[in-house]
């Protein structure tokens, strides 16, 4: 399954990171992730809200994925972190076609 992480990093670490600015975060968030059982399938610095990451991961255990967002936040090192489950189009095409079935069997407010 593929998640999306965003956080922000928080002052203390920026503030490590600028007294090592060659330090990976790419190689730790792989490590991390690994680790889970997972891939790192991509990881971007983002600008929007303060100096912040994107990071897109796969894992074989959806339990896996909010145990990493929240290791990180633990850590002292994201804040702000938003976790988001990705959907594949034939993932998705499937959730179309289930809630198509599903739908004569619901009744909304008003009716």
């Amino acid at each position: 399954m593929h998640f999306c992480l965003t956080g922000q990093y928080t002052p203390r670490a920026l503030n490590a990171i600028l007294e090592n600015p060659a330090t990976n975060r790419q190689e730790a968030a792989r490590k991390l992730i690994e680790a889970a059982g997972g891939k790192l399938v991509s990881m971007y610095s983002v600008a929007t809200d303060g100096p912040g990451v994107l990071v897109i991961f796969d894992v074989p255990d959806p339990s896996a994925a909010p145990a990493i967002s929240g290791l990180t936040v633990t850590a002292g090192t994201l804040q702000n972190v938003k976790l988001m489950r990705l959907f594949t189009q034939d993932e998705i095409k499937q959730v179309r076609q289930n809630a198509a079935k599903l739908r004569a069997s619901y009744s909304p407010p008003g009716s």
